[in-house]
């Protein structure tokens, strides 16, 4: 007599069972929800080039350059970053409103803190704002990635040895109003470097040291008012720092002299 018992299933029909088992079970959960399927989009090594993608650099908007397009500085960084800026207070008092803005802590070190009693009150003091020491006396900032740093030096000619350095999420900007002979130490160290007006001999100083071409180095003692050179090892570019209301109604118009 021929056996009554149903065939055993085929592999491919056991796991097709079990698939269906499966997305049954994920339905009535409601988990693991299946999308639409579409084919992969790939391209080829040679087709990446094709793509313009609108990514920018992140940081603080410090101006816009020759082409009119915004001149973006990174300052909040994962590792320690140094600027120097010959230059006048209140560009340097302009990106420390912009640096605050974003959320970061700023910290002024300077002889002359009547200057900067204006701002701290814009910004509002304390550890979660602008704060303000004198000389020599900064405490340790405690910069994290969530509470990252700016250490602004306003020391005059000849700043001394900082006691709070660069450190991942702490840069330190150091003002100089003029060249001093502290200057091509400076410039060395630090990994940018802001130029604006200056006279004839400290514009072929600055040529010297940077590496400038003649062309750029004898273009800085006409430079307008609010206008910056920025260098770094590999690029240098021309930024026009223009203030906002808010800025101009606190700062007033962008001058090189304080």
């Amino acid at each position: 007599m021929a056996s009554t018992q149903p065939a055993a299933p085929t592999p491919a029909a056991a796991a097709s069972g079990q698939s269906a088992r499966g997305l049954r079970e994920r339905l009535r959960t409601g988990f693991g929800l299946l999308g639409p399927r579409h084919p992969r989009h790939t391209l080829s090594m040679a087709q990446v080039d094709t793509l313009g993608l609108p990514v920018g650099d992140d940081g603080v908007v410090v101006g816009v350059n020759s082409e009119g397009q915004p001149a973006v500085l990174g300052v909040n960084r994962p590792t320690p970053f140094d600027i120097l800026l010959i230059g006048g207070l209140w560009t340097t008092q302009v990106l420390a409103l912009r640096v605050a803005a974003t959320g970061a802590r700023v910290a002024v070190e300077t002889g002359r803190p009547a200057h900067w009693a204006q701002v701290v009150q814009a910004v509002g003091g304390g550890q979660s704002g602008m704060t303000v020491h004198e000389v020599g006396r900064v405490p340790p900032q405690g910069a994290s990635a969530t509470a990252p740093v700016l250490v602004i030096r306003d020391c005059g000619m000849r700043p001394p040895r900082g006691r709070v350095v660069s450190a991942p999420w702490q840069s330190v900007l150091t003002l100089l109003p003029y060249l001093s002979p502290l200057a091509p130490r400076l410039m060395r160290q630090a990994r940018l470097v802001g130029v604006q007006r200056v006279s004839p001999d400290e514009s072929v100083e600055i040529g010297r040291v940077t590496g400038l071409p003649r062309s750029e180095y004898e273009a800085l003692p006409t430079l307008a008012d609010g206008v910056t050179l920025w260098c770094t090892e590999r690029d240098r570019q021309y930024v026009m720092t223009q203030p906002t209301d808010v800025e101009a109604g606190l700062l007033g118009t962008p001058r090189r002299m304080d």
